[in-house]
């Protein structure tokens, strides 16, 4: 299928997706925001691929939210509607670009962002919900937002506090400075630094390779068990992943890891059922 935001390859287990609008600065337009959470969902529940890069083409990650989308109807209400009705789906288009990017938490499979040049706005949101992120020693990363006179609303300020120190996190969203590769690295933020594009690429696609070689199921589940201890005290994530281990541990991947290594070999486990459709 042909997207308008994005190019979608598949090798060696490993999806990417390439934002692919570089004159216009890869700007989440009303597509995006459709396309992003059905390619990413159903990679999932095919379960065509074992782990996600999404990658992206030009001077610039991407520079956020579209104008496009405040103009397009995606946000905005019918001339004249009652103010209690109006507030009411304000909140929902909210929810429905937030669910954009819960899309890649809710993923089966870890999902790791790899960008250049400017990671601005709405692209915080992305990548912050990613399991991963790798940058080039150019990247930058604005909680732009701030600087427009709005509250960052589609993820930024839910997760960026989970992923470096909460003071740092209010700096970034409290002033709209912008963040280097260097200094985002040195908080946390993102997991390495290269040079250019090219070694970025290849870095995190071989990073992205050598996770697909892991159990699926054990992926899932280790993915699944992060998130939730994320969102919930050591002990109800110590009971989840107890209960997790009671149905899902199977000894036949741990055997397989085991007599690969004796024999000296990639272990080849199966692949992940599709879900199930809608009844």
């Amino acid at each position: 299928m042909g997207y308008r935001c994005f190019d979608v390859e598949i090798s060696d287990r490993v999806a990417h997706l390439r934002l692919c609008r570089p004159d216009e600065l890869n700007t989440m337009t009303p597509e995006f925001w459709r396309e992003l959470p059905e390619i990413v969902t159903s990679i999932s529940d095919a379960a065509t691929a074992r782990v996600v890069v999404i990658s992206s083409t030009g001077r610039h990650f991407s520079a956020g939210m579209d104008l496009s989308v405040f103009l397009s109807g995606e946000i905005g209400t019918p001339a004249g509607a009652e103010p209690g009705r109006v507030h009411a789906r304000t909140r929902s288009q909210a929810r429905v670009l937030q669910g954009s990017f819960t899309a890649l938490e809710k993923a089966r499979m870890p999902v790791l962002a790899a960008v250049q040049g400017g990671v601005i706005g709405g692209a915080v949101d992305l990548v912050t919900a990613c399991d991963l992120r790798y940058a080039t020693a150019d990247a930058f990363f604005c909680v732009q937002e701030i600087n427009i006179g709005m509250t960052a609303d589609v993820g930024t300020l839910q997760r960026l506090g989970r992923l470096v120190a909460e003071g740092f996190a209010r700096e970034m969203a409290y002033t709209g400075r912008r963040v280097s590769a260097t200094r985002a690295h040195e908080v946390g933020l993102v997991q390495q630094v290269y040079p250019d594009h090219e070694a970025l690429l290849g870095g995190v696609l071989d990073t992205a390779r050598e996770i697909a070689t892991k159990s699926p199921l054990a992926i899932w589940g280790t993915k699944v068990a992060m998130n939730y201890a994320r969102d919930h005290g050591v002990d109800d994530a110590l009971d989840q992943i107890a209960t997790w281990q009671a149905g899902m541990f199977q000894p036949a991947d741990m055997a397989e890891a085991f007599a690969a290594r004796a024999d000296k070999r990639a272990p080849v486990f199966p692949e992940l059922l599709p879900e199930p459709d809608g009844l």
